[in-house]
């Protein structure tokens, strides 16, 4: 009996829990109210951001993998130490792929043994031909000293006989000075063609006397002492084993000075007017919520840029840290919050609590959809302007039959129109400030056709003139 009863006071127990459950609670959820505040309002545009290093120093390749004597394309990276590591001058940090240096090496060598035979082989060439050319001389000099002797003999015989040993001797003279001119003139051909092969195998032994300079490089050490650092390269990703590098851009890492930190961010296009230099920054470091910090902004980007897998468009924003901290790392993720400007004393509403349909309105607690004039507004508040008094209690969200709730605050309305009005004339002015000034520029004062005006000698269709728009 007593089992049965505690059965029936357990199941009413619950059937009064799930009904207050979602009828009481989800009412009371609906009901929320929140009063009208009254302080300093700050209007702030909030951002994510990465921490650097203002200032590092590169842990960089070989300078001579751009020498004029190695012509090498990417390098892969073949071995790295941990991100974050701490190391001394000279520590070992990494080390590149030399596979492709050594085989270039090999095709040096053998283009340097090919280039050492041609030296060679010239030298030999030469050295015959020269000495056949030497023997042809000597041989040259004993006809024409014959001859000499021949022409010497013949004084006392007929002149005819004479004429012939004269014409000898001057054909052996012709044919001996032409041998020596030639002689010399090939002694020049060849030398030439030796100081050729000289200056090729002087290049090629430099060349390979680089490579085996060069090969002692690809075992990178430290420069100086620090936390090595990956390099991030432009889409995001960092330089790491397996990555490459070229002859014109040769960071293996990075060795920031923790001293000075800088967050970069990105701004979208929508808030990126609002942002300036020297403006104040609040920072927090997701690793570690319990810690705050200051900044300022110290550069903002011209143009914008459009991040991997998104659409909109963003400009870059460093922000200069104000504190050192020895727990601070570069990588780490930072929310800011750029302090654009402050508005002392004034009312204001969280977002959520104000509506619009033609005209913007609060629900109050005293049954009254109350017409208000906002202000400025940042990412959770938005300031009254008029329509509310300070502790005024409002509805955070759509109370239940709001259309019992009468209109009040009618007066507002024409303020609302004539503000609108006041923005439309306001937006006016500009847009014909803007074309006035784009023909001065275009027109330099008159040089042109007045717009909507046909042109000189071009007269509108149907003999009347043109209209202006």
């Amino acid at each position: 009996m007593k089992k049965r009863i505690y059965i029936i006071v357990g199941a009413v127990a619950l059937v009064a829990g799930v009904y207050i459950f979602f009828f009481t609670g989800s009412k009371s959820d609906m009901d929320l109210k929140v009063k009208v505040q009254k302080g300093l309002f700050e209007i702030v545009v909030s951002t994510t951001g990465e921490l650097q290093a203002l200032n590092m120093e590169n842990i960089n390749a070989p300078e001579e993998l751009r020498g004029r004597n190695v012509r090498m394309a990417d390098i892969k990276i073949l071995d790295l130490i941990p991100e974050g590591t701490v190391v001394d001058s000279g520590d070992y940090v990494g080390a590149l792929d030399r596979s492709s240096l050594d085989n270039t090496m090999k095709s040096t060598e053998a283009e340097l043994e090919q280039i050492k035979a041609q030296y060679e082989n010239a030298l030999v060439d030469t050295s015959l031909n020269l000495r056949q050319m030497r023997d042809n001389i000597q041989n040259l000099l004993f006809t024409l000293e014959e001859a000499q002797i021949t022409m010497d003999q013949s004084t006392y015989e007929p002149p005819a006989t004479q004429r012939k040993a004269k014409n000898d001797y001057d054909r052996a003279l012709r044919n001996y000075e032409q041998e020596k001119q030639r002689y010399v003139l090939r002694k020049e051909q060849e030398s030439g063609k030796i100081r050729d092969i000289q200056i090729k195998l002087s290049r090629k032994e430099d060349e390979c006397k680089d490579m085996v300079e060069l090969i002692g490089k690809f075992t990178i050490f430290a420069p100086k002492p620090g936390m090595v650092i990956y390099l991030k390269e432009w889409g995001g990703t960092k330089r790491k084993v397996g990555s490459t590098i070229s002859p014109w851009d040769r960071t293996i890492a990075t060795l920031p000075d923790l001293s000075v930190m800088v967050s970069k961010t990105y701004v979208n296009e929508v808030d990126i007017s609002k942002i300036k230099t020297k403006q104040t920054v609040r920072l927090g470091v997701d690793a570690f919520p319990d810690k705050k910090y200051t900044g300022v902004v110290t550069d903002v980007a011209n143009v914008g840029e459009q991040l991997r897998n998104s659409d909109a468009k963003v400009f870059e924003v460093l922000v200069r840290m104000n504190q050192s901290d020895s727990i601070l790392r570069p990588s780490m993720t930072t929310s800011n919050e750029i302090l654009i400007s402050t508005i002392p004393d004034v009312l204001y509403l969280p977002l959520e609590a104000l509506h619009a349909d033609s005209v913007p309105f609060v629900y109050r607690t005293n049954g009254t959809k109350q017409v208000i004039i906002p202000g400025e507004m940042n990412d959770n508040f938005r300031i009254i302007e008029q329509g509310l008094e300070e502790d005024d209690e409002v509805f955070l969200s759509t109370p239940e039959n709001p259309e019992k709730f009468g209109l009040a605050g009618t007066e507002l309305i024409q303020v609302l129109k004539d503000r609108e009005a006041k923005r439309k004339e306001d937006a006016l002015r500009q847009e014909r400030e803007k074309e006035q000034n784009n023909l001065r520029r275009g027109g330099g004062g008159g040089g042109g056709p007045t717009p909507g005006m046909g042109r000189p000698g071009n007269r509108p269709r149907g003999g009347g003139e043109g209209r202006r728009n």
